[in-house]
């Protein structure tokens, strides 16, 4: 069995990969990162020294973890949402974990649309985390 991540350096992202790291600890489970950053339609997160930073203090935290895991980067023109969903098909997946920014009540009636089609149309349990989780 297996944890999906859909992952970005921002602080959603962020957030996702550290609950999906601590479900895929419990469940003994494998973990796999679908990475956006380099995504156009995802939203490009590159050319940055604080983004850089992230990344690879993300990719430390996954080394350190002693958890299995696969990096699944996205490619430039596809569609995240496509991506991921085909990788929790493919890989009988026992959680997606998603991360979303924190919205007022009239923002939370609009959804980004990989946000919504990753919630409408998962085969298995999606677990949306706010930034900021898991940030001591």
């Amino acid at each position: 069995m297996n944890i999906v991540v859909g992952y970005l350096p921002t602080p959603a992202g962020r957030a996702a990969l550290r609950a999906a790291m601590a479900e895929a600890s419990l469940r003994s489970a494998g973990l796999t990162v679908v990475q956006g950053h380099q995504n156009k339609r995802w939203g490009r997160h590159t050319d940055s020294e604080e983004t850089d930073a992230a990344i690879q203090e993300d990719r430390a935290a996954l080394d350190a973890s002693g958890l299995s895991y696969e990096l699944v980067p996205v490619a430039d023109d596809a569609d995240p949402a496509d991506i991921i969903l085909d990788v929790t098909d493919r890989e009988h997946t026992q959680l997606l974990v998603i991360g979303t920014r924190k919205r007022t009540p009239v923002g939370k009636l609009i959804m980004a649309p990989t946000t919504q089609r990753l919630l409408l149309e998962a085969g298995c349990p999606v677990l949306c985390v706010k930034a900021g989780y898991g940030v001591d």
